[in-house]
């Protein structure tokens, strides 16, 4: 699978069968999030990885839509340094949220993203220090239904690009 075609074909999973991740394809998803870019190639992150479905379970419950979590295999929590600190921590730990889930995307597995809400809940979930912030979540884990991964695109699913692309100034569309 080529990168366009990842992106084009990505989907968010949020439904996955009890078949667990083997060790090779998550190492693989958590080495392309290490290889993500970042601002001054800070890579403002550190990954936790759960497989234990109790505290999956918990983690789920600090997003308020992130139920995926609980049926997932794996979850990988992002956690940063305070945001405030810079405005660019957030964005790259999205890059290396999208890194690993067009991996996983490569390697059959699903994903889907989600939002913490509460930190010092997720803190005192997995005990990462006091410096540390969790406000993103990713599941991973085979599809529950494999159609899923090559299930068409929902019309009107994606904006068209006259209505998002501008050249030299804002209203320009060519």
């Amino acid at each position: 699978m080529n990168v366009d075609e990842a992106i084009r074909s990505k989907r968010a999973i949020r439904r996955f069968s009890a078949t667990p991740l083997p060790e090779g394809i998550l190492l693989r998803i958590l080495r392309a999030g290490r290889r993500a870019q970042s601002s001054k190639n800070t890579q403002p992150w550190q990954f936790i990885v759960l497989r234990d479905p109790e505290r999956l379970l918990a983690l789920s419950r600090l997003g308020q839509y992130a139920d995926h979590l609980a049926g997932a295999p794996v979850g990988v929590v992002i956690i940063t340094p305070d945001p405030k600190q810079r405005w660019s921590i957030l964005f790259d730990a999205g890059q290396a949220a999208a890194y690993m889930q067009l991996a996983a995307w490569e390697q059959g597995v699903g994903s889907c993203l989600a939002t913490i809400y509460d930190t010092d809940e997720a803190r005192n979930l997995l005990h990462f220090p006091s410096d540390w912030e969790a406000h993103v979540a990713l599941s991973f884990g085979f599809p529950a239904e494999p159609e899923e991964m090559s299930r068409p695109l929902r019309p009107g699913g994606r904006k068209p690009p006259d209505e998002l692309f501008h050249f030299e100034e804002w209203g320009r569309r060519t």
